[in-house]
């Protein structure tokens, strides 16, 4: 499976049942609502497809992990509607992990800003390079970390959660997000890295996929509500986003 849109693409592949899906975009993997739409169907058809038992969660490049969302989608927002539906994209990849029946396990080479911190939280297992410093920069530009929030806090807590989401322009490094549970590994160059998910996937490819999926469901109890939650806190940033702090602010750091 396979998603071009403005030279970004989301492309899926199966070998010896783990499914890799991998996303991409030239501005520092910052995602589009198209992008973001297309990743999160590429994991519910992974959690679909029988030939599969456990998906690797990657980015294309060799520096971000994820940038988070798209500024230049973001200034372009003209009313709530269209707010709502820009932040529903990482509602929807968020839900998707939650409701896949399969481990999603992360491969994280870079730095992780906004939406990226909230991908890797709602994986089930990250492992990370210790170059990926990570951020929660949404209240910079006058919104806030509202619809990554809950799989944030749920992964490290809400006293991690609030230090990141008050303090948001400073970078927290990966040692720091080892330490408060949102990767599981650090690795010190990509070769280890990827030898640790090869690894890691290789024996789940293994496991039974009944009790895994049972698994799943236990370790993501109490978040049956995400659904509604998730699209209620897109709404804030949706209203938000149309302040005239927010569109200097984003002015601001494109210029940068």
């Amino acid at each position: 499976m396979e998603e071009q849109q403005n030279n970004g693409y989301v492309k899926s592949s199966t070998v010896n049942s783990i499914t890799t899906v991998e996303f991409f975009h030239p501005q520092s993997n910052s995602l589009p609502g198209k992008i973001l739409n297309s990743l999160a169907e590429a994991i519910r058809v992974a959690g679909e497809n029988t030939e599969s038992t456990v998906i690797i969660l990657k980015s294309g490049g060799n520096k971000t992990f994820c940038a988070g969302a798209s500024f230049d989608e973001l200034i372009q927002i003209k009313n709530e509607t269209e707010g709502l539906e820009f932040f529903s994209g990482f509602a929807k990849v968020i839900n998707a992990i939650r409701t896949c029946p399969k481990f999603v396990v992360a491969r994280i080479q870079g730095k992780c800003v906004g939406g990226g911190v909230g991908l890797a939280a709602a994986s089930d297992y990250a492992l990370a390079l210790d170059t990926a410093d990570i951020k929660l920069s949404e209240l910079a530009v006058g919104i806030g970390p509202f619809v990554v929030g809950p799989a944030v806090e749920r992964k490290m807590g809400t006293s991690a959660f609030t230090s990141l989401s008050i303090d948001a322009t400073s970078w927290r490094n990966s040692s720091w997000a080892f330490a408060n549970g949102l990767f599981a590994e650090l690795y010190s160059n990509i070769d280890e890295l990827d030898i640790a998910v090869e690894k890691l996937t290789n024996t789940l490819s293994k496991s039974s996929p009944e009790a895994m999926a049972e698994l799943k469901k236990v370790c993501w109890k109490g978040t049956e509500n995400w659904n509604q939650l998730l699209m209620e806190r897109a709404a804030i940033s949706g209203r938000l986003i149309l302040s005239d702090f927010s569109r200097n602010a984003i002015e601001k750091f494109k210029t940068k």
